[in-house]
């Protein structure tokens, strides 16, 4: 947009100020101008971080002492703050300053000066040392005053607990040199915890009335502390604009630690930095301090001898959760942890052009391979697997029973979490139709039933009961669970889509926690018919690990919403993929000729890999696949003369290695064979096809041969791999470029700049 009026109008579009026809004139600019929809993503950010936060602002609690003190210095100090909208734009930005001059004003009281700054901050350190203290304080929305109470309540406080309360000492008693206090000095134990009243197994007190959660406490020494003399040094000459700047300030470090900063970028941070008075850097420092994200181990797959191991069997994959995650990081300006690489979800994040089955085919997808050189390794050869689901046209959709599983606990407070979820679960929620069921279900400090199971034409009724959702509270993930299986099943539709869809961070710390037990509870259920889909939401305390393992076993599919836009990927533009299975436990089998071949190397799927007796086992749980969702898998074969290092055994006593049969003198290179069930089916389906290396060069591949050579050859760069060869960032980018393609939605164009983003960072 180029001048001001244009951005009013933009922001007024936002907020829903403009009639029916200048809204629609406005969307048609939008869909022709794609600097007006950045701009119109920035505003949303923008307003959405002021609602969520601005309302979840606590009204602060002073003394009668401090409260004439702060009258005598800024006049009547206000008693709460509302944010009502839709705003103007003038509304908007006045709102902003108001809260900066609302918290500088705060900043003057010895309570105050310091604990606004502290509260989120110290929420998140309490998630390492009391989780019923962290679930109190979301859940009751505590007071800013009340600080001191949360500070002695720890018998083994952490290293970094003890900094944060002896620089609330430091800031609330008014030190006299005006320093702060850094930490590196060793902090007295705390005084006498605060008395917790004991509670009942629902959470009420005991004995102090009903409907009252979480532990509550008494009044302590640190309170009465924290009362202390106002006017004798908030008020001293000479401190009061230093205390104003130290509370601007931390108005930034408050949006930091909740992780707002991160989902924003170019004009949105540039304000935000201008506020707070801190820089990007400094807050991605501060995000790294507090990263407590849970990603497994990956260990590259090894060469292996065809001679000794023929056969290569693993499940599909059609997850995509790492690649947006790992986009996520970068665009933060953090290289990715490898264990966050998962190079098969970073191909299958794209599309690619296969052919589907022919019309009358038998199967529900359609399989295909090639073979071309290889770009970091020109003596070895690239096979490359593929698969194409079959479309289904919307009005042929089956009728649909979703249930919502939404997290609400308080580590969903963060603008990126329970507040996207609900913006993605709206967008949903409108494009289906009468055919379709959706049910509600949360779970915080216990699970709930939001909203029973409600035909779509009702939708104002399941879009008022998203909006009533807050977040508050620990997380009994497992509780939620079981309680959207009971719904899910109360509703089955047979041969319809039943399935559960769960929004969360996967940070569960109520009730059953460890990964095991939870897999082994989705596994059960989802013999039931009733699949589960896992969106991962959220930074800081991503549970990466636990969330793909329930979508594995859940018969369903896991990926990472960061932004609306990719909401509108995985829910809108790819739907169908998303929440309809067209074929389940698919196997891939492949048999190599060991007269073509010496060796082989699988690209990814680190965690899918089957024993060659599981192919044939009908009891053995494989990948989904979704209606027009493809699949694509790289090997790296090195021909047969050629040497390679292998993983090595001590030679047989008993046995000689087997010899190959009259098939091996065949030009075949490899045969490849799949298995897969029916969605409601039990017995799986052979398919098979022999595959020749006709010796193609890699620059005549396909395009899309050739992209996906380039995301694989990325994350192999970005996991460190032994098997990157020489290949760089820069290759990768002139590779991507050359094999672009169409790009009908601008996703390889965001890959190309992701690997410049990429080769921007030091490496370490």
């Amino acid at each position: 947009m180029k001048n001001e009026n244009d951005e009013t109008k933009l922001t007024a579009y936002v907020l829903g100020e403009l009639g029916e026809a200048e809204r629609a004139e406005v969307e048609a600019q939008l869909a022709d101008d794609p600097e007006a929809s950045r701009e119109v993503e920035e505003i949303r950010k923008v307003a959405g971080i002021l609602t969520d936060e601005l309302k979840a602002e606590p009204a602060p609690k002073l003394t009668s002492r401090q409260r004439k003190a702060v009258k005598a210095q800024a006049g009547e100090p206000r008693r709460k703050l509302r944010i009502w909208i839709p705003l103007s734009a003038a509304a908007l930005i006045l709102v902003v300053f108001g809260v900066i001059a609302f918290v500088s004003t705060l900043s003057k009281s010895r309570e105050l000066g310091h604990q606004v700054a502290s509260l989120q901050d110290d929420k998140l350190a309490l998630e390492h040392n009391n989780k019923a203290m962290l679930a109190y304080m979301e859940e009751k929305q505590v007071a800013v005053t009340e600080f001191e109470r949360f500070k002695t309540n720890f018998d083994r406080p952490s290293k970094r607990t003890k900094v944060l309360a002896r620089e609330a000492d430091s800031t609330v008693n008014g030190l006299d040199d005006g320093k702060r206090v850094t930490g590196n000095k060793r902090l007295p134990e705390p005084s006498k915890p605060a008395e917790v009243l004991p509670c009942k197994p629902n959470g009420d007190l005991a004995g102090k009335g009903k409907n009252k959660t979480g532990p509550v406490m008494s009044e302590s020494r640190a309170t009465v502390a924290a009362a202390g003399s106002a006017d004798k040094s908030e008020f001293r000459a000479g401190r009061t604009k230093s205390m104003e700047v130290r509370a601007g300030k931390k108005l930034g470090v408050l949006l930091a630690d909740a992780h707002v900063v991160s989902s924003l970028d170019g004009r949105s941070r540039e304000r935000l930095e201008r506020y707070s008075g801190e820089s990007a850097e400094g807050f991605r420092q501060r995000r790294e301090a507090w990263n407590r994200e849970a990603y497994d181990r990956i260990v590259d797959n090894p060469f292996r001898s065809v001679a000794d191991h023929p056969l290569s069997t693993f499940s599909i994959d059609v997850d995509t959760a790492s690649y947006a995650n790992v986009r996520r990081l970068l665009n933060q300006g953090t290289l990715p942890p490898k264990g966050a690489v998962r190079i098969e979800e970073m191909i299958n994040y794209f599309t690619y052009d296969y052919a589907g089955p022919k019309k009358g085919s038998k199967h529900p997808f359609a399989a295909h391979a090639a073979v071309a050189g290889c770009p970091w390794n020109t003596k070895h050869r690239l096979v490359r697997v593929a698969i194409k689901g079959r479309e289904i046209a919307p009005k042929k959709r089956p009728s649909s029973n979703f249930v919502f599983l939404l997290d609400v606990s308080g580590s969903m407070s963060p603008a990126n979490k329970l507040p996207l979820v609900k913006r993605a679960m709206k967008m949903l929620v409108e494009r289906l139709g009468v055919n379709d069921r959706i049910a509600i279900t949360v779970y915080a400090g216990a699970a709930g039933l939001v909203l029973d199971s409600t035909t779509c034409d009702k939708n104002q009724e399941i879009l008022s009961a998203l909006e009533r959702l807050h977040a508050g509270g620990s997380t009994a993930g497992a509780a939620g669970i079981k309680l959207a299986y009971q719904v899910a099943a109360r509703n089955f539709i047979k041969g319809g889509v039943n399935r559960v869809i769960l929004c969360t961070d996967g940070d569960f710390n109520v009730g059953v926690t460890n990964q095991s037990e939870l897999v082994r509870l989705i596994e059960k259920k989802a013999k039931t018919g009733v699949f589960l889909s896992v969106l991962g939401f959220g930074m800081g305390n991503y549970q990466d690990s636990r969330l793909e393992k329930l979508a594995d076993k859940g018969n369903g599919n896991y990926a990472y919403i960061d932004t609306i836009k990719e909401a509108r990927k995985v829910l809108v533009t790819q739907m169908s993929g998303t929440l309809i299975t067209i074929a389940k436990d698919v196997k891939i089998q492949i048999e190599f000729n060991p007269t073509r071949v010496a060796a082989y190397r699988l690209i990814g799927y680190e965690n899918r890999i089957l024993a060659k007796e599981d192919f044939k086992d009908d009891k053995k749980d494989a990948g989904e696949i979704g209606a027009g969702h493809t699949v694509t898998a790289l090997y790296e074969v090195v021909p047969a003369g050629e040497k390679v290092e292998t993983p090595k055994v001590d030679p047989l006593k008993y046995q000689t290695p087997a010899r190959p049969t009259e098939a091996a003198g065949s030009k075949e290179m490899l045969t490849l064979k799949l298995r897969y069930k029916k969605p409601d089916g039990d017995k799986s389906t052979l398919m098979q096809y022999p595959v020749t290396d006709d010796g193609g060069r890699f620059d005549k591949a396909s395009a899309d041969f050739r992209f996906a050579t380039a995301v694989a050859s990325f994350g192999m760069i970005l996991r460190d791999s032994k098997y990157k060869g020489t290949y760089t960032l820069a290759a990768v980018i002139e590779l991507a470029q050359s094999s672009k393609g169409k790009d009908k939605n601008g996703y390889r164009a965001e890959f190309i700049q992701l690997v410049k983003t990429a080769k921007a960072l030091p490496r370490k």
